[in-house]
């Protein structure tokens, strides 16, 4: 053999070495690999999840649900039933949608506001909602404690008459008062 010839065989062999140390080499490149693209991924899917969220807030008019304007209540279509009802009701001169659907405390007027936008959101885009729309228990709590508030005179009047009954609701007798139809 020529000199040429053994240092290739010598380089060969060296090359060829690492991959000789065993298997476990081989998968610990691999994992390498992936650790280096992990980042990248992981970028990719919260680029994706903000860049969607984003369009849906704009699409949707996010921003309003924020304010307390109750023409953001018929963003949706299926909710302008509720809206005309709304405007043609004794209690538009002295409470909005939030006056009526939401807790006045802060925390959880906004907590009501973003549990009920996720819920609505989902609803309307799957096509899962009620038609005609039924309000669901918890926000016919909230609205029933609303009402117990704002006509506080009137509600001790008539369960102090009431005693050992049962509480009487507002809403059940008074359905069509804040959204006249």
């Amino acid at each position: 053999m020529s000199q040429e010839q053994d240092r290739e065989a010598e380089e060969n062999t060296r090359t060829a070495q690492p991959a000789a140390e065993g298997p476990g080499r081989g998968r610990a490149r691999a994992g390498r690999r992936w650790a280096g693209s992990l980042p990248l991924a992981l970028c990719v899917a919260l680029g994706a999840i903000a860049g969607l969220g984003g369009y849906t807030f704009v699409y949707a008019k996010g921003a309003s649900y924020l304010e307390d304007e109750p023409s953001a209540c018929a963003n949706c279509h299926i909710m302008n039933e509720q809206f005309a009802g709304w405007q043609r009701s004794s209690h538009r001169a002295v409470a909005g949608c939030n006056d009526c659907h939401a807790p006045h405390t802060f925390l959880g007027k906004y907590v009501t506001k973003a549990t009920n936008g996720f819920w609505h959101s989902f609803a309307f885009t799957t096509g899962r909602f009620p038609d005609p729309i039924r309000i669901n228990p918890g926000n016919l709590r909230v609205t029933e404690e609303t009402c117990r508030s704002c006509h506080g005179d009137i509600v001790h009047a008539i369960d102090g008459e009431h005693r050992g009954a049962p509480r009487l609701s507002c809403v059940r007798c008074h359905e069509s008062v804040g959204h006249l139809h």
